[in-house]
C-alpha cells in the first residue's frame, strides 16, 4: 500500500494534513474531558439534596422510632414523624434525578464534542487520504511491472489529457504508438507524478 507520496512536497503535505488531523482529534478528545469535568460539578446541589434527604429520613425514622413507645400518643406521633421520612425520601429521589440529568448532559455533550471534528474528517480528510492511497498504489504496482506497466502509464496519461491540450499532443501519441521509450517514459513519468510518485 502506497500511504505517502514519494515527491518530497507532496509527502510534506500529506504528513502535515495527518498530523492535524491528529491533532484535532486530540484536541476534541482532551476538550470534551474538561466539558465533561464541568458539567459535573452541576451535580453538587444533587449530591447535597440525597446527602440532606438521607439524613432528615434517617433523623424522622429515628424519632418515630423512639415516639412510637410513648404511651397513648405514641402511635400517632410515630405516623406523623413516618411523614417527615416521606418527604426526606422525595428529597433523595429529586437528587438522584438531579445528578442522573446531570450525568447524561455531561456524556452526551463530550460525545457531540468528539463526534463533530472525528464527523467532518471522516467526511472530508479520510476520503482524500483513501483516494490518494488507492490510486498511487495501483500506479506503484503497474511501474513494477516494467515496460508494460510504463506503457499503460503513458496511455494513461494521454487518455487524461484535458481536450484543449490534445491537439498539442498528437506528436506524442504518435510517439507512443511508435513504442517510442523516450515518449513512454515521459508519460509515464507525467502520470506518476499525479500520483506522487517518482518515475
Amino acid at each position: 500500500m502506497q500511504f505517502y507520496a514519494e515527491r518530497p512536497i507532496r509527502r510534506t503535505a500529506q504528513l502535515v494534513s495527518d498530523l492535524l488531523a491528529l491533532l484535532l482529534v486530540v484536541f476534541a478528545v482532551w476538550l470534551a474531558t474538561s466539558v465533561h469535568d464541568e458539567v459535573m460539578k452541576l451535580r453538587a446541589p444533587g449530591d447535597g439534596l440525597v446527602s440532606a434527604g438521607t439524613g432528615l429520613r434517617g433523623t424522622f425514622d429515628s424519632a418515630a422510632n423512639s415516639a412510637g413507645g410513648i404511651p397513648l400518643i405514641g402511635d400517632a406521633l410515630a405516623k406523623a414523624l413516618h411523614g417527615g421520612s416521606d418527604v426526606g425520601t422525595k428529597l433523595t429521589d429529586a437528587g438522584r434525578w438531579q445528578i442522573e440529568a446531570v450525568e447524561n448532559l455531561a456524556w452526551w455533550m463530550a460525545a457531540i464534542i468528539i463526534a463533530l471534528p472525528v464527523l467532518a474528517l471522516v467526511v472530508t480528510w479520510l476520503p482524500l487520504r483513501w483516494h490518494f492511497t488507492r490510486r498511487a498504489t495501483a500506479a506503484a504496482r503497474l511501474r513494477a511491472l516494467g515496460d508494460e506497466g510504463m506503457d499503460l502509464l503513458a496511455l494513461r496519461a494521454l487518455a487524461t489529457q484535458p481536450l484543449r491540450r490534445l491537439a498539442s499532443v498528437s506528436e506524442v501519441a504518435t510517439g507512443w504508438r511508435q513504442r517510442d521509450r523516450d515518449v513512454i517514459e515521459k508519460l509515464a513519468g507525467h502520470e506518476l507524478a499525479r500520483h506522487g510518485l517518482l518515475a
